[in-house]
């Protein structure tokens, strides 16, 4: 009897999983690939659309590219989760039927209740977002003067905010447009899951890229061009995206799952409370001991992909699961068209300086782009996408 294992999303979590149980299923098994995209999205890299929309064919994977010729793709949106019936319903197309099912399909954008947060910003979740930030940037700058410059807001000072504010910066720079640049967080200082060491480099960079930075004021409301705040003066915006945090996906709200906020908890086998469903990537909250959860990171998902595919294996041949903690490997952060590199290991020895930039710094963040690419595609593949890294 074939046993049908099923793979949801092709973000890191989904794209990694499918390479790894292409070499872990037997022949007696059917792999499923479903996703509402037919290509992978380096979505690390995809702050890149922001200032030049042309990088986006190096950062986009069929995936015909990927999958072997025996697993089946369909092209298709998740409507919803049948776990009783072991059903995914599919918006468009006839439901898939699994025996076991692998969930990586990312996550939304968390809103926390911000009043007209839900409606007026732009987010950065896929490929046609960032080319809407490009066309929205570039429209404002044309419509503006030196005397009244366009006035860009990023909300959110975490990874994906600060660099799409340094693309937004090199975009402004490389087309001399009247664009004015401004980063807004809540809290204290910037990019809060870091010590004062990256948070003060960091700073000086995008300070150096003529960024402004407003930290320790929350957004209280959005409206259609202007932003409310706790104690500072409104903000009058032209273009506004919003980066703030990470909630899972809405097709996952009714689940019959353990979740919290839409995000499926699993173990460090990445099991779920049912033995039979595996959860991975952004839309999951894995388990790392003592009320820890790994972090919504491309880095995270990569590591635990391979993880959750050699267990569907093993839980389908009867054998122990294995656990998975989280290796952070450092801190990697693009800002226009130089880098940061905090605390990063190569090769599980680690840099000779805690923090440094410039050339050394790029290389890294090219370099660990390219390995993602050249993993579940091949090197070659990774070097033609290099200079769009």
């Amino acid at each position: 009897m074939t046993t049908r294992v099923v793979v949801l999303g092709a973000g890191y979590a989904g794209a990694g999983a499918i390479s790894k149980l292409e070499s872990e299923l037997g022949s007696d098994t059917e792999l499923v690939w479903i996703s509402d995209t037919d290509y992978h999205l380096v979505l690390h890299e995809a702050h890149r659309v922001i200032r030049d929309p042309g990088v986006k064919s190096k950062i986009t994977i069929p995936v015909e590219d990927i999958k072997s010729r025996s697993t089946r793709f369909v092209h298709d949106a998740v409507a919803d989760i049948d776990t009783d019936e072991r059903v995914v319903e599919l918006e468009d197309g006839d439901d898939e039927s699994y025996d076991y099912l692998v969930v990586g399909i990312g996550s939304d954008t968390a809103t926390y209740g911000i009043e007209g947060m839900d409606e007026h910003p732009l987010t950065l979740k896929g490929l046609d977002d960032a080319l809407e930030i490009h066309e929205q940037v570039k429209e404002a700058a044309q419509d503006a003067t030196r005397e009244d410059p366009a006035q860009v807001v990023i909300g959110g000072a975490g990874l994906s905010g600060i660099q799409s504010a340094g693309e937004v910066a090199e975009f402004r720079d490389r087309h001399n447009a009247p664009i004015d640049v401004t980063l807004v967080e809540a809290l204290p200082e910037i990019f809060p899951p870091g010590d004062s060491e990256i948070q003060g480099a960091l700073r000086h960079r995008l300070e150096d890229a003529g960024v402004d930075i407003l930290t320790d004021d929350p957004i209280t409301a959005a409206t259609e061009d202007q932003l409310e705040f706790d104690e500072r003066d409104a903000l009058d915006y032209d273009v506004f995206l919003w980066t703030g945090g990470v909630t899972g996906p809405a097709e996952l709200g009714e689940v019959d799952l353990e979740a919290e906020h839409n995000r499926l908890q699993a173990e460090s086998t990445l099991q779920t409370e049912d033995e039979r469903v595996f959860a991975v990537g952004d839309c999951s909250m894995i388990s790392q001991g003592d009320d820890q959860s790994a972090p919504p990171t491309a880095q995270a998902a990569w590591q635990a992909a391979d993880v959750a595919a050699e267990n569907v294996a093993r839980e389908i041949e009867g054998r122990p699961l294995k656990s998975w903690t989280y290796d952070d490997q450092g801190t990697l952060v693009s800002i226009g068209e130089t880098a940061i590199a905090h605390e990063v290991q190569m090769g599980g020895v680690s840099a000779p300086v805690r923090t440094f930039n410039s050339m050394p710094a790029k290389v890294l963040k090219k370099g660990a782009a390219a390995r993602w690419i050249a993993k579940i595609t091949s090197w070659s593949r990774a070097m033609k996408s290099w200079d769009a890294l």
